[in-house]
């Protein structure tokens, strides 16, 4: 595997009927391995860069690369991509196209071409790995939302794709929701695969990515560990993104407190910053 899983090479997209461009001039490379987050604003352009790293939409100017070579677009090469990227849509009723939750996570799986009991088995390893058992028969439009955005997951997953692009995942989950969806995530992680969630939540992009794009009007203005990324408090104050809570309150700490942890990385969760107050209090 090379060490850029997907490159955008100065890529230009416009919309039809728009005079902003999308996306102007962009240039990234995703690491293979990691789990990555496009953070931004809405409109920003992370969606568009979603679409077409999934071949859905084609640049105008710019190339875009799939493990070192421009992706084609013709209809078998478009279908080999999406073999091993998959896209899960911000709006499950988007993904969702079957009648009861297990014939929609075996579709993909159907199209493959693939061994009925190869199917079987992946299907309901599946509803194991997302919590499905009990809705596996259930009609798609009888789910919550929470549901349906597991079914959606599961649905793209069980196709065991190399690349996993998620856009704006956790909108309109409860914060139990949020929590399951990211033990799932990490979960298809160690198991090998690579993850892009494009999001505006800079708590979740702190605790959650190895690297962090941060984009704005349709270009990457930053990119590093969520440290580095983080530590330009002023490029982001210009782009009134604000920084995330647990920095924050790591920031307020007496300068001689922090101190007194040597190298150790600033905390990523609350419980975290405790464990640190605690050991200092306890040596």
């Amino acid at each position: 595997m090379t060490q850029w899983l997907l490159e955008f090479d100065k890529v230009y997209y416009t919309y039809p009927a728009s005079s902003i461009p999308a996306l102007n001039e962009l240039t990234l490379r995703l690491p293979a391995g990691k789990k990555s987050v496009l953070l931004g604003y809405n409109g920003c352009g992370k969606s568009t860069l979603l679409y077409l790293a999934d071949g859905l939409y084609k640049p105008q100017r710019g190339i875009i690369r799939w493990q070192g070579k421009p992706i084609k677009y013709d209809r078998r090469s478009l279908a080999k991509l999406r073999e091993q990227v998959g896209l899960v849509f911000q709006d499950p009723e988007q993904q969702l196209v079957a009648a009861t939750v297990e014939e929609d996570i075996s579709y993909g799986l159907c199209n493959l071409g693939l061994p009925a009991a190869e199917i079987e088995q992946r299907v309901a390893q599946a509803l194991a790995d997302f919590d499905l058992q009990e809705v596996a028969t259930r009609p798609i439009h009888h789910l919550s939302l929470g549901q349906k955005k597991r079914v959606a997951l599961a649905g793209v997953t069980v196709l065991q794709p190399q690349l996993l692009l998620l856009d704006e995942p956790t909108a309109y989950l409860d914060p139990l929701q949020v929590r399951q969806l990211i033990a799932n995530l990490q979960t298809i992680h160690a198991n090998g695969t690579t993850l892009l969630m494009a999001t505006h939540d800079l708590d979740l992009a702190y605790q959650w990515a190895d690297w962090i794009f941060v984009m704005h009007q349709g270009k990457v203005i930053l990119e590093g560990s969520a440290a580095t990324v983080f530590s330009q408090r002023t490029i982001l104050e210009d782009l009134q993104f604000g920084l995330p809570l647990i920095w924050e309150v790591w920031a307020a700490l007496p300068s001689e407190l922090r101190s007194q942890f040597g190298e150790c990385p600033p905390p990523k969760t609350i419980d975290e910053l405790r464990r640190l107050l605690f050991l200092l209090n306890n040596p």
